[in-house]
């Protein structure tokens, strides 16, 4: 995702934070501080009530990285590839490969759902303990706040609609149902919109009776609704290319450039002549060692022209996304992502074959839809 860096790993895979994570934990912890808390256990100083707040706000996020760290770990037992968990400020993101069963892709919707209604009656539990102690009521209230929160989250995600945990889950039972992969995705997707388009309705009518809180479901609904969109989008264009290698969409032969050379000569010799916005790389031995993209090179100006390299510009190989030629195409986009590019590198052995890339695909649909339409 855009705008996150690299905090740390969490149950084997790179943990990710959002920039707008410290802006929740400020927003919750002044919510908790100067609202929840001296409603609930009135008559403690500011300085208790602010000290308590920051400390659900840090067990709220500890508690969302266990929802998505659920989600990891149960991915990985399945034997999918998970590529990051990315915290932000509307809980988490998880991106992994696609699952090869309709079990396996049950098993992985749940575990987070099911982690944070655990950890939510665990904490509501612990909160009701602690507020029968003496001297205890601002951290009961801390943990029953933190488990009605963790409570809601569950139940939310569980709603019936991609992207959302229970739209991974209606995607999985009808998959099971259908043994249609595609049909699932465009029919959980579709369910998504329909709760997006409710969401901003609902909040467009809370902010219209003076609640500041409809901006959040406004904004949440229209995060539903885009994300479901594209996953309606590429549900559709795993349908259109079920079946399809990889090697039916790829360019080959494909234009490349020495990574040694400098950024100078690169673009007289190479980028110039191909006339392309990104030329992968070889090495010495003819390998593929990345791809760089032009714009990188043209900010390269005066004499560092003459000492810089391009690899030192590159994405290396092991931040492409790579697929052989037999593959299929459906399986080898799924590795596609922000951190990669659009762009596919096809490689077979270690040799650089051919490139798959948005207009490929395109044009590939096109010759696809025009002979059904003639075979028809």
């Amino acid at each position: 995702m855009n705008g996150s860096v690299p905090v740390g790993r969490v149950v084997g895979v790179p943990l990710r934070m959002h920039w707008s994570v410290p802006l929740l934990a400020v927003f919750l912890a002044y919510g908790l501080g100067r609202q929840t808390l001296p409603l609930w256990t009135p008559g403690y100083s500011n300085a208790v009530y602010t000290l308590a707040s920051a400390v659900g706000a840090l067990l709220l996020m500890a508690s969302l990285l266990l929802h998505e760290a659920a989600h990891a770990a149960m991915a990985r037992r399945k034997k999918i590839s998970v590529q990051d968990v990315t915290l932000w400020a509307l809980g988490g993101m998880t991106r992994m490969g696609r699952p090869q069963s309709a079990a396996a892709a049950f098993a992985v919707a749940v575990s987070g759902p099911l982690t944070s209604l655990v950890i939510g009656g665990a904490a509501l539990g612990a909160g009701i303990g602690l507020n029968t102690l003496p001297g205890w009521a601002v951290p009961g209230a801390v943990l029953g706040w933190l488990g009605w929160v963790n409570l809601a989250l569950g139940v939310f995600n569980l709603l019936p609609a991609a992207p959302l945990d229970g739209g991974r889950v209606v995607q999985a039972l009808l998959w099971w149902r259908t043994g249609d992969r595609d049909r699932a995705d465009r029919a959980a997707s579709r369910s998504g919109q329909v709760l997006g388009v409710l969401l901003m309705g609902a909040g467009w009518v809370t902010l219209l009776r003076g609640s500041s809180g409809g901006l959040w479901l406004v904004f949440t609904g229209l995060f539903v609704m885009v994300v479901a969109g594209a996953e309606r989008q590429r549900a559709v264009i795993g349908t259109a290319l079920q079946g399809v290698r990889v090697a039916d969409a790829m360019s080959s032969p494909v234009a490349t450039g020495a990574d040694w050379l400098t950024v100078r000569r690169f673009i007289d010799e190479v980028a110039l002549p191909s006339r392309h916005s990104a030329v992968p790389l070889l090495d010495f031995d003819g390998r593929p060692s990345g791809i760089v993209e032009l714009r990188r090179l043209a900010a390269v100006q005066g004499p560092l022209r003459d000492t810089t390299q391009v690899r030192d510009l590159a994405v290396p190989l092991s931040r492409c996304a790579v697929a052989s030629s037999e593959e299929l195409l459906t399986e080898a986009l799924d590795r596609l992502s922000t951190a990669t590019g659009t762009r596919l590198l096809v490689i077979d052995g270690d040799r650089l074959v051919g490139i798959v890339t948005a207009k490929d695909i395109t044009r590939l649909m096109r010759h696809n839809l025009l002979g059904g339409e003639k075979r028809g």
